[in-house]
């Protein structure tokens, strides 16, 4: 009968509490919009996508994926990142330990001395007590014993807070893989680079012996009376200039090895590559697919999606701070005044309480809690959708950049053609005094700038190819994470 009552009363008092407890405050959570156009620009739609290659199949120069493998590897900055997600997990450990219970072991010892002209020390004093029984002055307290508190969790505050810890770790994930996406398309920025570099190092020395053969011949039709001097020196003034242009690109090439080097991971080293493949290197096909497969495959968009979903989790978890909470605690164990009755049946002692709180006053810090976790929820709708919007923008610029970069390197390499037969016709015309230096120098001048602007349009070509794989989404999945077992339901 005494646990029926018991269980009458409990259920009472919780009936109670939950109608005193402050009611959540209504608020419209925001929808988020996932719609995407069908295609990008007037760009067909395709089945194939290029974003789902892997990037040793994507890149397939030897010299840039022994790279790209190295800086997977050694880059300090993603390996920051790689602990950032190890404490993520950690903090997954310690949310999922909040909501079960605690449970611990105890020993103690202490003494207590009353004073005889207390209440306590005046009833002990008084007391009637057999001789040679009375209660010990002072009074010593030993024990040992188990104790354990847990919180029931009803409204599952704690769980959501769990979840939405799991999707924030599972968000930290997409976070590196974002980062290995960068850290691929810079590494490979930089090789292309220097590749150019190599190039335009190349052709500077082959401007170099055209214009030490042109200053040749002016200097022989000086002697012949069919030239000055004035033109001898503009000669050797355009030869030390472009000699004098090789050690800006020298540096370059040094700065540029080095970002390299940085990327990788290691100190500043040459970096291998392909001295004379520049000019065979063609930009590889890239087929775009549909849009909606950026949600899938971009993973800045997960990463902000698994944010979202976390966002959500957290307003569950504030809402739940509003109902009652009911807290259990137990200890079992011995005690005694002396040592040596702890090991009889009568130190046996043992407690089990339940405990239900509800919030009634001063509920401002939970409303503003919850407002604010609706608040961010919101704002990680604008993050999700912004992301998307800018995920396929990106692609669209991407693709319209190549095919123009593809028609204005055909026209400029046409150009450089005809500025190449140019310096051979300007260098006749010349000898024959049908053209004067000043159309030699010219025209020399021409045509180098222009063989360093193919060049330039070359290696932009390269990198829109490296652009465009980041932008699909590519270059993330080599060496995927396995997710522990801890955030498995």
């Amino acid at each position: 009968m005494n646990k029926i009552k018991i269980y009458h009363y409990t259920g009472m008092a919780f009936v109670l509490l939950s109608l005193a407890a402050c009611k959540p405050i209504e608020i419209e959570q925001r929808t988020e919009n996932k719609t995407v156009p069908e295609k990008y620009g007037s760009e067909e739609s395709n089945t194939s996508n290029t974003g789902k290659l892997k990037w040793n199949e994507y890149f397939s120069d030897p010299n840039l994926q022994n790279l790209i493998n190295q800086a997977l590897q050694n880059n300090q900055e993603l390996n920051i990142v790689l602990q950032e997600i190890e404490m993520s997990k950690n903090e997954i450990k310690a949310r999922k330990g909040e909501y079960l219970p605690s449970v611990g072991l105890k020993a103690g010892a202490g003494v207590d001395k009353v004073s005889r002209y207390t209440n306590i020390g005046a009833m002990e004093a008084n007391t009637d007590i057999e001789p040679g029984k009375e209660m010990p002055d002072p009074l010593f307290d030993f024990g040992v014993g188990a104790q354990a508190k847990w919180e029931t969790d009803i409204w599952g505050k704690l769980h959501n807070a769990t979840r939405a810890q799991v999707q924030r770790y599972l968000a930290s994930v997409e976070g590196k893989n974002f980062m290995e996406t960068h850290l691929i398309s810079e590494i490979a920025d930089s090789y292309y680079e220097l590749l150019a570099l190599d190039n335009e190092l190349i052709i500077l020395n082959q401007n170099i012996k055209i214009q030490n053969d042109a200053l040749d011949v002016v200097k022989v039709l000086k002697q012949f009376a069919r030239s000055n001097e004035l033109a001898v020196k503009r000669f050797q003034a355009q030869v030390l200039k472009t000699q004098g242009m090789q050690y800006d690109i020298k540096q370059k090439i040094v700065e540029t090895e080095n970002r390299v080097n940085y990327l990788v991971g290691r100190f500043p080293q040459p970096v291998e590559r392909s001295q004379n493949s520049f000019d065979t290197l063609v930009p590889p096909t890239v087929y775009a697919g549909v849009p909606s497969e950026l949600l899938e495959n971009r993973p800045d968009i997960k990463q902000a999606e698994y944010e979202l979903a976390a966002s959500k989790l957290d307003i569950k978890s504030a809402k739940a701070r509003f109902y009652p909470s009911l807290d259990i605690s137990a200890d079992v164990g011995l005690q005694a005044f002396n040592p040596s009755y702890i090991v009889k049946p009568e130190a046996f002692l043992f407690s089990l309480a339940g405990e239900l709180t509800a919030p009634l006053i001063n509920r401002n810090a939970i409303k503003a809690a919850y407002k604010n976790a609706n608040a961010k929820q919101i704002q990680a709708v604008y993050h999700y959708e912004q992301t998307i919007l800018g995920a396929y923008i990106e692609v669209a610029n991407q693709l319209s950049k190549i095919h123009n970069l593809e028609s204005s390197f055909e026209i400029k390499s046409q150009e450089v053609d005809a500025l190449t037969k140019s310096i051979d016709i300007s260098n006749d015309l010349f000898k024959y005094a049908r053209a004067d230096y000043m159309e030699v120098l010219l025209t020399q001048r021409d045509a180098l700038e222009s063989k360093f602007e193919l060049v330039e349009k070359k290696v932009n070509q390269l990198k829109a190819s490296v652009a465009i794989y980041r932008a699909l989404g590519g270059g993330w999945d080599q060496n995927p994470l396995t997710p522990p077992n801890i955030i498995k339901k």
